[in-house]
This record gives C-alpha cells, structure tokens and sequence, in this order.
C-alpha cells in the first residue's frame, strides 16, 4: 500500500479517536474510565500499521485530560507497550478472535500502568483503582471484539493501510 494512504488512514483513526474520546469525555479519564475508543486498539490485530493512528489518537486525546503530563507519558506509555506485546505476539497466533480476545487481555492486565498513575497523581488506592479502570478496559474491549469483526467485513481493515 502507499504511503499516503497509510498516512491518511492513521490520520482518520487518530481523528476518530480523538473526537469519540472528547465527546464522551466523563467516561474518558480518570478512575472510573471507559474510554470507547480503546476498541480501535484492535486494529493492529489486523496490521501493525495502525500502531501510529492509535498512539496519536491516544497522545492528542491525553493533551486535554485534566492529569497532564501523567496522561501523556502513562497513557501513551500504556499504548505502546500493549500494542507492542501484541505485535509480538502476531509472530506465533495468527487467528484473528483468539487475536483480539489477547489483545483484550494485555490492555485489561496493562491498566496497571494507569492505576499506577492514578495513585500517583491523585493519591487514590492503587487496587480499587486497578480493579475500576481495569474493568472499564475489558468491557470497552470486549464489546469491541464483535463490532470491529463486523466492520472488518465490510473495509477489509488488512488492505485499508
């Protein structure tokens, strides 16, 4: 695929993001997160080449979000290793669902990192904080699994980027 349209495809990932995450905005940040983008994250399930539009969409979003600094160097951190172990992991499973339901798994295990911010920046208690965040993460990503299989099979997301 070119270039450009790899760029172009990142840049409107990054967009929905950003704008799906600013409107629903209460649901976004914070201890009790259930930040509906973060089912884009499967994406990359399909073809590494997201990784960029995700990341942006997710280091953009963090720019307004009321921890600053925290957000962008925890939250994008969270991203980047997440997605990096599942692009890791791409190398051995190949099947899509089992795929997404790992994906699944990291992201949910990983919110670690943003409990571990949250603590952090707000002095909350790290394990309510974990288990709160954590659960918002599986839900978005679980019902994630079935409404990104369903619009995989109408914009071929492999061939997209």
């Amino acid at each position: 695929m070119s270039k450009t349209k790899s760029l172009v495809a990142n840049a409107l990932i990054a967009a929905l993001y950003i704008a799906i995450s600013l409107v629903l905005e209460p649901l976004t940040f914070l201890s009790v997160q259930f930040r509906v983008p973060e089912m884009f994250n499967h994406l990359v399930v399909f073809n590494n080449r997201y990784f960029f539009g995700v990341v942006l969409g997710v280091f953009i979003t963090n720019l307004f979000s009321p921890l600053g600094m925290y957000d962008l160097i925890f939250g994008v951190g969270h991203s980047v290793i997440s997605l990096g172990l599942l692009i890791l992991i791409k190398r051995t499973v190949k099947n899509t669902t089992k795929l997404m339901i790992i994906n699944t798994l990291i992201f949910t295990v990983t919110m670690a990192i943003i409990a571990l911010e949250l603590t952090l920046a707000l002095e909350l208690p790290f394990f309510l904080t974990y288990l709160t965040t954590a659960l918002g993460e599986f839900g978005v990503m679980a019902i994630g699994i079935p409404v990104m299989q369903m619009l995989n099979k109408t914009m071929k997301f492999e061939k997209l980027v």
